[in-house]
C-alpha cells in the first residue's frame, strides 16, 4: 500500500563484553570471542506493531549473544525499496535485509546478497525445517533468502456486514462472479467490498493463477499469459467494482495513515483479499469481531492458492561479519522465546518445532491463520519460479497503468497493450 510512513532508524549501543554463551538455537555453548563489538545493521519493512516487536526480538538476540550489537532500520513498503536501492548501488547495505520475492532475483544477480548455504547446517539450524521451505529462497542453485515463514492469499471479513447486507455466509465454493455479484450487494448497502488496484500485482497474478496462468513466465522473460483478455477482464471488473462503491480510488488508499485506517477495521467494508499472516495486526485494531477463509476462485478446479515464502532474511554481500549476521538469522527461526514475540506476523514459523510450541499459547487471531494455512496446504497449486530481475520494475509499471485504469485515463483494453509492452521492454533487459 502507498501510505506515508516516517523511515525511523533506532541506534542501540552497549558496552558489552566478550564472554562465553549459549546459542539458543543448537543450545550448546560457544566461545563468542570472535564476536567482540561487532555491529550488524538489520533492515525491514513494516508497519508500526511489526517494529514494536522486533525491537524486542533484538534485546533477546543481544542478551544471548554478548559482543553483538544490532541497529534496526525501517520504513513501509515503498520507502523501504527506496531507501535499499541506492544503499545498493554503492555497496553499503545493511547487514541482514528482510528481502521478497519480487527482489531476490535481482538482489542476487546483481551479487548484491551473499549465498547463504555456507552456513546452512553450521551457523543456521536446519535440522527442524523442511527442504521444501528452505528451496524458497534458491536462486540459480545457491541460497540467496532463507525463508522465514509462510503465507497464503486469504480473504478477510466482517461477519456482521456479511449477515448485514443479506448474505447467510460467504461460500467456500466461490468464483469470481459470486465475489462481483456479492460485492456490488455490500456496495449498494453502503460498505467496500476489497475492490480497487491496491497492490495491484497481488491480486492481478492470483487472478491469473486461478486462470491457469501467471504473472511472469517461468523462464522470467516475459509475461507469463498470453491472452490479454485475461488482463481486459480483470481491470474492467476492477473498475466497474470501485465505480460502484465497492473499492476505493488509488488516491484515496494513498491518504489512509495506517492499517487502522483502512476499511474493514473501521467496520465500513464487507472484506477484501490480503495475505493471511497480515490478518492478526487487522484483528487487533478492529472494533468488531473478524475471520478468514479462502478467496474466490480458490476450489479444487482451480486451487489458485499457494504457499508463499511471506519473506526472506538476506545477508548482504558487501556485510563484514556474514558469520553473525547467519546467527542473528537462526535465532529468528529458531528461537521459541523470539517467536512468542513474533507470533507468526512474518510467516506461519518454518520450523516445526516452533510451529508446536506456538500452538499452545496462540491467541485466537493467530489461531485462524494457523488453522487457514492448513487448509491452503491441503487445496494449493505450487508457488512457481521467484520473480526474475526487473520484476519490482514491472510490479511498479502494472500499478502505474492499474491507477490510469481506474481514472478512465485510459480503457482496459489501451492498459493491456501499453503494460504488455512496458514490461516486456523491462524484461528484455
Amino acid at each position: 500500500m502507498k501510505k506515508p510512513f516516517l523511515v525511523v532508524s533506532f541506534l542501540i549501543i552497549g558496552l558489552l563484553a566478550a564472554c562465553n554463551g549459549e546459542d539458543s538455537a543448537s543450545g550448546t555453548s560457544e566461545n563468542n570471542s570472535s564476536d567482540k563489538d561487532i555491529t550488524l545493521k538489520f533492515a525491514w519493512w513494516g508497519e508500526q506493531n511489526r517494529a514494536d516487536y522486533t525491537l524486542e526480538v533484538i534485546e533477546l538476540f543481544e542478551e544471548e549473544n554478548p559482543g553483538i550489537t544490532v541497529e534496526p532500520e525501517y520504513a513501509s513498503w515503498d520507502d523501504y525499496w527506496r531507501k535499499l536501492a541506492p544503499q545498493a548501488a554503492a555497496n553499503q547495505l545493511p547487514d541482514i535485509i528482510q528481502m521478497d520475492l519480487s527482489y531476490i532475483a535481482e538482489y542476487s544477480s546483481n551479487n548484491q546478497i551473499a549465498d547463504l548455504t555456507p552456513y546452512v547446517g553450521e551457523q543456521i539450524n536446519v535440522d527442524n525445517i523442511s527442504e521444501n521451505v528452505l528451496s524458497g529462497g534458491e536462486v540459480n542453485g545457491g541460497m540467496y533468502g532463507f525463508n522465514i515463514g509462510t503465507t497464503a492469499l486469504s480473504f478477510y471479513y466482517n461477519p456482521e456486514v456479511v449477515e448485514a447486507v443479506g448474505l447467510d455466509g460467504l461460500p467456500e465454493e466461490w468464483s469470481w462472479d459470486d465475489y462481483v455479484n456479492i460485492a456490488k450487494k455490500a456496495a449498494e448497502a453502503g460498505y467496500q467490498a476489497g475492490a480497487g488496484v491496491d497492490v495491484a500485482q497481488v491480486n492481478f497474478n492470483y487472478y491469473l493463477r486461478t486462470k491457469g496462468a501467471a504473472l511472469f513466465a517461468e523462464d522470467g522473460k516475459g509475461l507469463g499469459y498470453e491472452d490479454d483478455q485475461l488482463f481486459v477482464d480483470y481491470f474492467s471488473m476492477q473498475k466497474e467494482l470501485v465505480d460502484s462503491g465497492a473499492g476505493l480510488t488509488p488516491d484515496e488508499v494513498a491518504q489512509q495513515s495506517g492499517v487502522s485506517d483502512t476499511p474493514l477495521p473501521k467496520g465500513e467494508s464487507l472484506g477484501g483479499i490480503a495475505w493471511s499472516t497480515q490478518f492478526p495486526g487487522v484483528q487487533e485494531v478492529a472494533d468488531m469481531e473478524l475471520d478468514l477463509q479462502n478467496p474466490p476462485a480458490s476450489t479444487e478446479e482451480t486451487k489458485g492458492v499457494f504457499l508463499k515464502p511471506s519473506m526472506f532474511l538476506s545477508v548482504a554481500e558487501n556485510s563484514e561479519h556474514k558469520e553473525a549476521a547467519a546467527k542473528f538469522i537462526d535465532f529468528f527461526v529458531n528461537s521459541i522465546e523470539a517467536n512468542k514475540l513474533i507470533l507468526a506476523d512474518r510467516g506461519i514459523p518454518v520450523s516445526s518445532e516452533v510451529k508446536e510450541a506456538l500452538k499452545a499459547e496462540m491467541p485466537e487471531a493467530q489461531a485462524k491463520v494457523f488453522e487457514y494455512s492448513q487448509w491452503v496446504e491441503d487445496n494449493s497449486s505450487p508457488l512457481g519460479p521467484p520473480d526474475p530481475k526487473g520484476a519490482g520494475e514491472v510490479i511498479g509499471a502494472l500499478q502505474s497503468v492499474a491507477d490510469e485504469i481506474i481514472y478512465g485515463q485510459i480503457t482496459p483494453e489501451e492498459g493491456a497493450e501499453k503494460f504488455r509492452n512496458e514490461a516486456q521492454n523491462i524484461l528484455a533487459q
